[in-house]
């Protein structure tokens, strides 16, 4: 089971279109997606802020704004 951090903020669209896009691939592969809303850490606001929803997996990023499927398979890929 991998975990992945997905950074994103209330009342955001983009954030909820990528949330639901992870759901059934999230199941398919076993992964645990943790959601972080931003303005609950002003340092992951400022960090983040430009480039919700953020999708990340061992400290790296993934994609941002919205999911890139074969970007998150190839990294799992490779760090499996």
């Amino acid at each position: 089971m991998a975990d992945l951090y997905l950074y994103g903020a209330a009342y955001c669209h983009l954030c909820d279109e990528m949330r639901a896009a992870l759901a059934p691939l999230a199941a398919e592969l076993n992964l645990t997606v943790h959601w972080v809303e931003i303005d609950e850490h002003p340092e992951l606001e400022e960090k983040f802020r430009e480039k919700i929803p953020v999708l990340v997996f061992q400290d790296q990023e993934i994609c941002h704004y919205h999911l890139d499927e074969q970007a998150l398979r190839s990294h799992l890929d490779a760090v499996s």
